[in-house]
């Protein structure tokens, strides 16, 4: 095996009974880095400091990344106009905080004999949020409503006045 000594620096290629010994010599572990390698790679360091420090590091990343949420926002074929730019509004948000919208348009009673409306809608919504978002999955038909789900495009969180810090 390629031995490296606890100082970083490489000891060469040894058997692993003379690494073992050399690491208990030192009061170290022996840790296998590269289990794949050719020869695999071998270093003396302390286990629990090492697990330490890589626990540490996974919790740091854990932290910095965003998990994607699935924000709906529901309306009619019917909805005013007032309302709908309310909605717009808030699905702007969403979109900027990188987290998915899907858009249900839920039909009462008769309405549903006019989805022609619904689709309409989600056609005006999709036009209106091209700037900010792509269609995940297209408008659908289901039982009493039609949804569709828009995701962020890549650069999203850096329009409209957002700066980065």
């Amino acid at each position: 095996m390629r031995l490296i000594g606890s100082d970083g620096k490489q000891i060469g290629i040894v058997d692993i009974n003379s690494a073992l010994r050399k690491a208990e010599e030192e009061g170290l572990d022996l840790v296998e880095m590269s289990a794949s390698a050719n020869p695999p790679v071998c270093k003396i360091m302390s286990f629990g400091k090492y697990f330490y420090h890589k626990e540490k590091s996974v919790r740091e990343a854990k932290k910095k990344q965003h998990v994607v949420q699935l924000k709906e926002i529901k309306m009619g074929p019917n909805t005013d106009q007032h309302d709908y730019e309310f909605k717009k509004k808030n699905a702007i948000k969403f979109l900027q905080q990188q987290n998915k919208v899907k858009f249900t348009i839920r039909f009462k009673g008769r309405q549903i004999t006019h989805k022609e409306l619904g689709f309409e809608l989600l056609d005006k919504l999709q036009e209106e949020l091209e700037d900010y978002a792509e269609i995940d999955s297209p408008p659908k038909h289901e039982v009493r409503s039609i949804s569709m789900i828009m995701a962020p495009k890549k650069d999203t969180g850096k329009q409209e006045g957002q700066s980065e810090t």
